[in-house]
């Protein structure tokens, strides 16, 4: 691991680095930028780009995935179709971009890419643990509303009741018509606003 955040092999340069959970500190001019990947192709698009040496973020969410009897708990992007790269525009070749497999396009702002505001990718590279998974740590409160991410009842809103020092959350789930308590691990939570 470099000084500034990104996983690096020896010999590789930090430019070529896949950005690790820790965010990178950007060298002066650099942004965070944000690039429209095909459908399901955000991984596919992340690993070019990564190539051609542009350090990229896809934030991924552990889903719950239902099919023929099976319950299956997976990593898929947390915005689908979206990923984050880093540019400095005046040094990098960032029209090259949108010429990349599984991409679409940078989002654009007239003719030039538009940045993402400061912090926001940083906050979720900074939530994110090494599989690049996001945890979303906010404080729960009984009476808070969620939507539970994996296991059985996934993709479910709940209410909070209890929450405990061990990371368990005790919930209120509507099923068959009657409210019935649920406990799940904190980590399969995901706040509602």
């Amino acid at each position: 691991m470099s000084a500034a955040g990104v996983d690096t092999a020896a010999g590789e340069s930090p430019r070529l680095a896949r950005v690790g959970p820790r965010p990178p500190t950007l060298a002066p001019g650099e942004r965070w930028y944000c690039v429209h990947t095909q459908p399901r192709r955000e991984a596919f698009a992340r690993e070019n780009l990564e190539r051609q040496g542009f350090r990229c973020f896809l934030p991924l969410l552990r889903r719950t995935v239902r099919h023929a009897r099976r319950v299956e708990t997976r990593l898929s992007a947390l915005f689908p179709r979206y990923a984050f790269l880093v540019l400095d525009l005046a040094r990098d070749r960032w029209r090259s971009v949108n010429g990349t497999l599984g991409v679409v396009r940078l989002l654009m702002e007239g003719e030039w890419p538009r940045p993402v505001p400061q912090g926001v990718v940083e906050t979720l590279l900074a939530s994110a643990d090494d599989s690049g998974a996001v945890h979303f740590d906010r404080e729960l409160r009984p009476g808070d509303r969620v939507r539970i991410l994996a296991g059985p009842f996934a993709e479910r809103i709940a209410t909070v009741t209890r929450l405990d020092e061990k990371g368990r959350v005790a919930l209120l789930l509507e099923i068959l018509g009657a409210e019935r308590p649920v406990v799940t691990a904190r980590g399969d939570l995901l706040p509602l606003p």
